[in-house]
């Protein structure tokens, strides 16, 4: 009997098939069962009469809990008033293994309840439909990428030293040295677009950062880019079309779990090239107005991204922010050296900064200055240098936060629930 998914049952309407899952759900009404059945691409009703399908499966089912694995077998029948416009009509059961007093129940539970039993709590509707939104991020993103001639390549996790300055580091033991986790793939990036023109890096990175917010996880995933012979404007452009592509595949493949997850698409729908963009100077002056509280020099707050937000109907770009609150790498602005050619995206409806990039520093000289200013180990940096003594060109690229943008384009308020185990200050377990 031919295995089929529930997500593909349209294509075997009239046909006997046989579905393999867990029960999601399970109510009784004389002698008929009805079971929810779900196998991680949907979930389907399977109606069990007594008479049609043998006596001993029906009475196994009166008791079987909710995440017993079964196999059912059964007519496929289209019904507009099921979930899914599909039912099963029930011939026969099989339990593989059965399962009692299920943790999770059809009740309100706490967030640390939730998160305790994450393991568990992934198999629920909302969250399944959240790592298929998860998935075809990914795979949106790196189809962009490959299709413009991005090669992908990998960074390494244990790193000699900082990308963005010491205190969010997490240091760990290395044979008889200290090594770090990588914060970015960056640095690494920038030497694979001086050797293969143009690349992304795709992969986890931890900051050691005691942030409690909704935005922060201590281990996330980055996807960088870097592109060699590229300027700011160059790479800005680079992340709208990105953007821009991103969500229209991913409201084509996922309508189905963006309602499951009651995803007003509205707002997404409106996210085309090009975005409004912004200079520091001009973000700082609509505060001003907002009253914000900002005070002008410091980074943006999450209040302050989403003042911004607030005045445009796409993400908007904010650009040449003030070097002494950007990194060491960033490329001053000729035109005012107080400023970087830098750009952080801001995304609609109170999600935040999704991305942050600029043109690099590819000034030997200057490079040098930036890292004694910070007084960064120079020695830790020689590798990176030699990008500028042999060869060094104009070079751009960015990081975009990937669970940031999954939690805005699913509609989801905090950023742990768009990891499959989320790392913070409180939590490593399970």
């Amino acid at each position: 009997m031919q295995h089929v998914y529930v997500e593909n049952l349209r294509d075997h309407v009239g046909s006997v098939v046989t579905l393999k899952g867990w029960l999601y759900n399970r109510r009784s009404k004389g002698k008929i069962h009805f079971l929810q059945l779900r196998d991680g691409t949907g979930i389907v009703q399977v109606v069990m009469v007594a008479g049609q399908v043998p006596q001993d499966q029906f009475e196994a089912a009166s008791s079987l809990g909710q995440e017993s694995s079964i196999i059912v077998r059964g007519l496929v029948k289209k019904d507009a008033r099921a979930q899914g416009g599909y039912e099963i009509d029930g011939q026969d059961l099989v339990i593989v293994s059965p399962a009692q007093d299920y943790p999770i129940q059809k009740k309100e539970h706490g967030p640390d309840f939730l998160l305790d039993h994450r393991h568990l709590w992934l198999r629920s509707r909302k969250q399944v439909a959240l790592m298929r939104v998860r998935s075809a991020v990914i795979f949106a993103l790196r189809s962009f990428f490959d299709r413009r001639g991005f090669v992908n390549m990998d960074a390494p996790i244990f790193t000699p030293n900082a990308c963005e300055g010491t205190s969010t580091l997490f240091a760990v033991d290395y044979f008889e040295e200290t090594a770090y986790l990588t914060q970015s793939g960056q640095l690494y990036g920038e030497a694979g677009a001086m050797a293969l023109g143009k690349i992304y890096t795709f992969g986890p990175t931890f900051r050691a950062e005691k942030s409690k917010t909704r935005r922060h996880l201590t281990e996330f995933w980055m996807l960088e880019p870097e592109v060699a012979y590229a300027d700011l404007n160059d790479i800005m452009r680079l992340a709208e079309d990105m953007l821009s592509e991103v969500v229209a595949e991913v409201l084509a493949r996922r309508a189905i779990e963006l309602e499951i997850l009651e995803r007003d698409t509205t707002s997404l729908k409106r996210v085309q090239a090009p975005f409004p963009r912004v200079t520091y100077d001009e973000a700082a002056k609509i505060l001003a107005e907002e009253g914000t509280g900002f005070v002008y020099g410091n980074d943006l707050g999450a209040p302050d991204e989403t003042a911004i937000s607030k005045r445009f109907d796409r993400p908007v770009m904010v650009t040449h922010w003030p070097a002494d609150i950007k990194a060491f790498y960033m490329k001053r602005d000729p035109a005012d050296p107080t400023k970087v050619l830098g750009c952080d995206v801001i995304a609609p409806d109170g999600y935040g900064e999704i991305i942050g990039g600029s043109q690099r520093e590819d000034d030997l000289s200057l490079l040098e200055q930036r890292i004694a200013h910070e007084k960064l180990p120079k020695e830790a940096f020689e590798w990176y240098l030699d990008l500028r003594r042999y060869g060094s060109v104009p070079h751009a690229g960015f990081g975009l936060g990937l669970e940031r943008l999954v939690a805005w384009i699913s509609g989801t308020e905090h950023v742990r629930e768009c990891i499959p185990f989320p790392r913070t200050i409180y939590r490593m377990r399970p």
